[in-house]
């Protein structure tokens, strides 16, 4: 497997390529729009043919930079089912399989962030969007988010996956780039609480909008080619 974990610093978005060593056929999870050069760039540097481009959810703090990847690459977009975005090319559902050569993207869904979170799983890597963080997890309180559904996306769809499978997030505020999830099940201070501890915690957050989310909700919604893009 050819593997590279990539970093927004304005949203603190990770954004992950994965490919086929063999083929070289590529997968690009959460692109960001403005770093679609330095993703492009990078693709085209070590020789890969980007086959798809997936979002783990739909974002609210940035602008997907798929639908771009899409119109320079003829990469095929995909999205959750349950979202509805009707620009992606294909709608995933849990158990889906993306192949790239010989290597297999498996997709689970995991809701309760918002409620068209996926994690995306291939060999030992790990890909939970908002879902799982290192030491944490993504809010529940927009976009139809719920803590009840979150706690059991993590503890009976992603924690079963594996203790010594890698955790890689969406996002991560520490410098933190990667996790296991043993490491999660023993040290995660939130999922720690069990599910009356962890629902009572992420709803009284009491968190602030994420500032961009007014534009970015809609913008994901038509795969970020909004007006003046693309």
């Amino acid at each position: 497997m050819i593997f590279r974990q990539l970093f927004d610093e304005a949203t603190w978005t990770y954004t992950y390529i994965v490919a086929d060593e063999a083929t070289k056929e590529a997968l690009i999870i959460d692109a960001v729009l403005e770093k679609v050069e330095r993703d492009a760039a990078l693709i085209a540097e070590l020789g890969l043919t980007l086959k798809y481009a997936v979002e783990t959810h739909v974002h609210a703090d940035h602008i997907t930079g798929a639908g771009m990847l899409r119109e320079r690459t003829g990469c095929k977009t995909g999205v959750a089912a349950s979202e509805n975005v009707d620009c992606a090319d294909i709608h995933l559902n849990d158990n889906d399989v993306l192949k790239l050569g010989e290597l297999e993207v498996k997709v689970i869904t995991t809701p309760g962030h918002t409620s068209g979170c996926l994690t995306f799983v291939c060999e030992d890597k790990v890909f939970t969007g908002d879902a799982l963080f290192i030491r944490g997890c993504g809010r529940t309180d927009f976009q139809a988010g719920d803590a009840d559904t979150l706690y059991t996306s993590i503890t009976e769809k992603i924690y079963p996956l594996g203790d010594e499978k890698e955790v890689y997030p969406g996002h991560d505020y520490k410098g933190m780039t990667m996790s296991t999830i043993a490491e999660e099940k023993a040290l995660n201070p939130r999922v720690k609480l069990g599910r009356e501890g962890f629902v009572e915690l992420m709803n009284n957050l009491n968190l602030p909008m994420p500032k961009h989310i007014q534009k970015a909700v809609p913008a994901n919604q038509v795969c970020g080619l909004i007006e003046g893009q693309g």
